[in-house]
């Protein structure tokens, strides 16, 4: 992963608005967050882990909550020796909470995070804040802080790494072929049908379509299979609703079925 593409996901998440939140922190007895203060990478980038444990019968949320949930937001202020961060998010559970879908990890989750550093011979310092969703019979938002130093002689840790090997596969390593994305005007917003010709992951294939813009909305999508060929087809809507254009390039598209994802980036013309 390029500094570029590091520095793109720092902006986005610290431009991120939070909302009011319940204040939470490890006394509560609901949720903890610890960091792993992690290694330096042969790339020269520094990977920390974020260690998310919750309280039984209690669950948190992937970057995409599905329409049930809360989505997780990060500020990184605070933070020193730092050019940007990328989330490497380990394969999500898919489950039902008042007929909505329901996209996210109970017990313990690591989020292996990795970091753009200004100098990559010098200790680094990861704080800031974060904003998750957690259930039980209801959601609730909590904001969590976090301040840790990153030494240059790290070690690798365990956890960590489990949670970097609990990663989706590419779209060629899913043996997935071109995927179209045919996008049509739909009452107020946008209808986009994705086809993905790929093998079966199994009978609960799941999609998820994200849009690449965070100020659209983007349906649980209708989805079918025709033979190797999967469908999902999904309504897009700006919260503003304002006019909006997509780019194909910017959209991501997750197959999760049978504890393991696929993570297809973009689409060309259907």
């Amino acid at each position: 992963m390029t500094h570029r593409i590091l520095n793109v996901a720092l902006a986005a998440l610290t431009a991120l608005p939070f909302a009011n939140t319940l204040a939470a922190n490890p006394a509560d007895g609901v949720v903890e967050l610890e960091v792993l203060p992690g290694w330096r990478t042969q790339a020269g980038t520094h990977m920390a882990g974020l260690e998310i444990t919750l309280a039984p019968g209690w669950k948190t949320y992937w970057r995409v909550p599905g329409d049930g949930g809360i989505p997780p937001r990060f500020a990184w202020d605070g933070s020193e020796n730092l050019q940007g961060v990328a989330l490497h998010w380990p394969v999500p559970e898919v489950s039902r909470i008042n007929n909505m879908r329901s996209i996210g990890y109970e017990g313990i989750v690591v989020i292996p995070v990795e970091l753009a550093l200004d100098n990559a011979d010098a200790p680094a310092r990861l704080a800031g804040r974060v904003q998750i969703g957690v259930c039980e019979e209801i959601c609730v938002p909590v904001m969590l802080s976090f301040d840790a130093a990153l030494p240059v002689d790290g070690r690798r840790d365990a956890a960590i790494v489990a949670s970097l090997v609990d990663r989706p596969r590419t779209a060629n390593e899913a043996g997935v072929g071109d995927v179209s994305c045919a996008i049509s005007p739909i009452d107020g917003g946008l209808r986009v049908i994705a086809e993905i010709p790929m093998p079966p992951m199994g009978t609960d294939e799941e999609v998820v379509i994200e849009s690449g813009d965070q100020q659209v909305w983007v349906s649980e999508p209708h989805t079918w299979r025709e033979g190797p060929r999967l469908y999902a087809s999904s309504d897009m809507i700006h919260v503003d609703r304002d006019g909006f254009t997509v780019n194909r390039s910017d959209m991501r598209i997750t197959v999760i079925a049978g504890g393991q994802s696929v993570d297809i980036e973009g689409c060309v013309a259907g």
